[in-house]
């Protein structure tokens, strides 16, 4: 590692945006934009498409591990199936071609229910020539709830002409239970007991007519290409509209803020959801932009299946790398045994880049660490803000030298107004990034802009330094989390939630904060699989009893004591910790599909848990010592 008395050095990475207009607006409002303007961009990504189809037609646009058995019957993934950019338009075609014949529009779009796959983008690049919207849902919905509410809001909300599955033996339940007879689903294989599906084979083996160039001349600017649904909180979640202009816009935005993503042929091993923002517009929206190839990752940063994507990281040499923090703290762990792991990974990845929740210093460091001992030097980790409504791209760092919650600089072409509010500063985005609005949902529309126009994200933030705005913004919480206690003092959720983190890595997942209008703040911790290493249980003990066990009880009293040692006063002290044995949940909005923890959830439905705590009632509250 280096000395505190030496610069680290990083593998070179330009940053497109470094310097920054500031004006000031009415009382408490200040307006920031990148000096650079934004450039031209196409009126419809399908174009794009159709350019790497002539340029590049048998370069991979995307490839997947399939599915083999063996003599045993078990089934694990094997090779690689790629599918070339020729393929790829010629296959878009002919479903546009099935989905024109079938009288789809926004007012009947596609619904897509399961997983990243193939055929999941082939469908979806299909609706995009057709100008037919398509609607990628979280598999949560129909594989994890009991209830389906979340899925039947969905199609309520929309109401589909079609809706797509791969797997119909894994969606037949939710299907049935959802779907209305009347709307056609299309399974990639398997059925649906006592119901009619199509193939869908059959809608490729559609040939394309001029009536599919026809559709595509048609769609411009303003054609819907998706709704994405936003994670919801302690309500159901809406339908964010999002236009060619929207996700167009964004692309060209990202190709000037992180310009490593077009100095080389860009290729990615990628497990985000598409059915969220960051997934499906941010990273397929690249490789379609920059005619890129996607290996998609079928692992995740969860323990049943991180092997897998360890597994392909070991094979696939990405030049930018994305996740979240669970997936890089997974990845970080690994690093510093596996060899070829660190060999791959390492070779020719230009810029790491984390979102979704904060990323742990000790994380970082762990990083930091297996790269310098790899290649002698450290590979920038990119970050910023942005949202379903963004595109989701906002604003990103300007320097290689990122510490935790820094954010940076707006994207060209995208304002930003800074608004006073409580103690706080508001950041709201206005610029062709922006959605227009909620779909079926007016009032929500409304009350989402501001007079100005100006979409009102709900994020806090404050100066990197305040000498200098060209180094930008860092993230201060959310408005909404944040809180007072009883005194009157307000508490800074963010950036205490951070802290508590930390402090307690690598045992704790995520903590919610709590105290609303009381004397002192507690913390619910969520803690990691990591915690039943400390226990010394047997591997299938209830969480509840490893939680209780004496030195899991040890070690987060010693947190709770590091934590009091540093704190400065009741805004920012944890005054009782207790340790939550039962992991947050999806049909409850607890936690979204990017991990990261809806604290406002979280609170109304563990109401009790929360009186508990500040009632001495719960066994093994932990209190300073």
């Amino acid at each position: 590692m280096s000395t505190p008395h030496t610069s680290p050095r990083f593998r070179p990475m330009r940053f497109g945006v470094t310097r920054v207009r500031l004006r000031d607006g009415a009382p408490g409002t200040h307006y920031l934009r990148a000096e650079q303007d934004l450039l031209p961009y196409p009126e419809r990504l399908t174009d794009r498409l159709r350019h790497w189809a002539e340029t590049a037609p048998e370069r991979s646009f995307m490839a997947q591990r399939q599915p083999t058995t063996d003599a045993q019957g078990k089934t694990t993934l094997g090779d690689w199936r790629h599918v070339s950019y020729r393929e790829a338009w010629d296959t878009a075609r002919r479903i546009a071609q099935s989905l024109i014949n079938r009288g789809l529009s926004a007012e009947r779009p596609v619904v897509i229910l399961s997983e990243n796959s193939l055929d999941h983008a082939l469908m979806g690049l299909g609706c995009m020539v057709a100008g037919v919207p398509y609607v990628p849902t979280s598999p949560a919905y129909s594989l994890i709830s009991q209830d389906y509410d979340k899925l039947k809001h969905v199609l309520r909300t929309v109401t589909p002409g079609l809706v797509f599955a791969t797997d119909g033996a894994r969606y037949a339940k939710a299907i049935a239970a959802a779907v209305p007879a009347d709307v056609e689903v299309v399974l990639s294989h398997g059925g649906v007991a006592d119901r009619q599906v199509t193939s869908f084979e059959q809608l490729t083996l559609t040939d394309a007519t001029s009536a599919v160039d026809a559709a595509m001349a048609a769609t411009g600017p303003d054609t819907i290409v998706k709704f994405l649904f936003t994670s919801g909180s302690t309500k159901l979640p809406k339908a964010v509209i999002n236009t060619q202009r929207l996700w167009c816009a964004n692309q060209q935005q990202m190709a000037q803020s992180m310009p490593v993503l077009a100095e080389q042929p860009l290729v990615l091993c990628d497990w985000l959801p598409w059915n969220h923002t960051f997934g499906g517009n941010h990273n397929v929206g690249m490789v379609v932009y920059h005619g890129g190839t996607m290996y998609i990752d079928d692992g995740k940063p969860t323990p049943a299946l991180m092997h897998e994507t360890l597994r392909n990281l070991r094979e696939i040499a990405p030049t930018v790398y994305f996740n979240v923090p669970t997936g890089f703290e997974a990845i970080a762990n690994a690093m510093k045994t596996d060899d070829a792991l660190r060999k791959n990974l390492l070779s020719r990845v230009k810029m790491f880049f984390y979102a979704g929740a904060a990323l742990a210093q000790p994380i970082w460091d762990s990083l930091y660490e297996s790269e310098e001992r790899e290649i002698g030097e450290r590979i920038v980790m990119g970050t910023g803000l942005g949202m379903t409504e963004s595109g989701p791209f906002g604003i990103f760092v300007t320097n290689p030298f990122v510490t935790a919650g820094d954010l940076g600089v707006p994207t060209p072409g995208l304002e930003l107004k800074l608004v006073d509010t409580d103690g706080k500063t508001e950041v709201r985005y206005k610029g062709p990034n922006i959605t227009p609005g909620y779909w079926r949902a007016p009032k929500e529309t409304a009350e989402a802009f501001d007079e100005e126009g100006f979409f009102c994200t709900g994020d806090a933030v404050k100066w990197i330094d305040e000498t200098d705005v060209h180094l930008g913004l860092k993230f201060d919480g959310r408005i909404a989390e944040d809180f007072k206690l009883a005194t009157g003092t307000f508490v800074s959720v963010g950036p205490l939630r951070a802290k508590v983190i930390a402090a307690g890595a690598p045992y704790i997942q995520d903590v919610v904060l709590t105290g609303i209008n009381l004397k002192e703040v507690g913390a619910m911790v969520f803690p990691t699989p990591a915690v039943r290493q400390l226990a010394g249980l047997p591997a299938d003990a209830a969480m509840a009893d490893v939680l209780a066990s004496a030195p899991v009880l040890a070690h987060f009293q010693s947190v709770v004591n590091t934590l009091a040692k540093t704190a400065t006063g009741s805004a920012n002290r944890i005054a009782r910790l207790c340790l939550l044995s039962e992991p947050p949940t999806i049909d409850r909005g607890e936690v979204t599909d990017k991990g990261s923890i809806n604290q406002r959830a979280v609170l109304a439905h563990r109401a009790d848990t929360v009186d508990a705590l500040h009632g001495g009632r719960l066994h093994h509250i932990l209190l300073p010592q």
